[in-house]
């Protein structure tokens, strides 16, 4: 698709809460959350001309590398949130990308998220090869308080359960949607931290892509607060969850 008229560098979008996307607590999921995130980045693509169907002509997508959410509050059933998003930059085959999200104009939530450019017949990082020079970079706009951090994937865990990976766990690019390891951790836990939006922070690393079948299992720390996902006893998902 070519740019559009209401392409606009820095971009925010309004999305109203509804009851599948809530907890019992009837308040957001912090998988919803992260979906919601994502949503409001690959909408400002498709405005930008970066959309998935765009990228595709060269056999390319955008998949997530690493994330890290901090969170003051969680939306509930019927609020009307605006999420706000812009890229940080863009170079080669990677990309940084802040998204914001408020309630009654207070910023509830932010996040830093790093993108690769992944070739989807090769399965291989490689450059952009669609413009990207209309899209202004804001170096200096933070969305969150703490940068990306170097989490240990060595840590001395314990397996917690396993799973084979299904059908509905695979998105477009035909491997695990990032969302779906984080639902995986989270289902492992005490639902009282959940429910009781116990949650501050969430950093998640995307090591290697998981696909239809694999065998997989899922670890954690005595506390809870690092989970990983391993094939083969390597890891291809890690977790680090801060409480408040």
């Amino acid at each position: 698709m070519p740019i559009s008229p209401d392409f606009t560098s820095f971009y925010e979008h309004e999305w109203d809460i509804n009851f599948t996307q809530c907890a019992p607590n009837a308040y957001l999921k912090y998988v919803d959350l992260c979906n919601l995130l994502q949503l409001t980045a690959a909408e400002h693509s498709i405005l930008g001309g970066l959309s998935f169907n765009d990228m595709q002509e060269h056999h390319q997508a955008w998949v997530l590398s690493r994330i890290r959410i901090e969170i003051d509050s969680l939306p509930k059933w019927q609020d009307k949130v605006t999420v706000k998003t812009w890229i940080e930059n863009l170079e080669g085959s990677r990309s940084i990308r802040n998204i914001e999200m408020y309630l009654d104009g207070k910023k509830i939530a932010g996040a830093t998220t790093y993108w690769v450019v992944f070739n989807t017949q090769h399965r291989k990082a490689e450059p952009l090869a669609l413009p990207h020079e209309h899209f202004d970079k804001y170096g200096d706009h933070k969305a969150t308080e703490h940068s990306f951090s170097r989490i240990n994937i060595l840590q001395e865990t314990e397996k917690i359960t396993e799973r084979t990976v299904v059908l509905s766990d695979l998105d477009i690019v035909n491997h695990v949607n990032n969302t779906k390891y984080l639902e995986w951790c989270l289902d492992t836990m005490n639902p009282k931290t959940i429910l009781k939006q116990q949650i501050k922070s969430l950093e998640m690393n995307f090591l290697r892509e998981l696909n239809l079948d694999d065998q997989v299992e899922i670890h954690s720390d005595e506390d809870h607060g690092y989970f990983s996902v391993t094939k083969d006893d390597k890891v291809c998902f890690a977790l680090v969850l801060e409480r408040k």
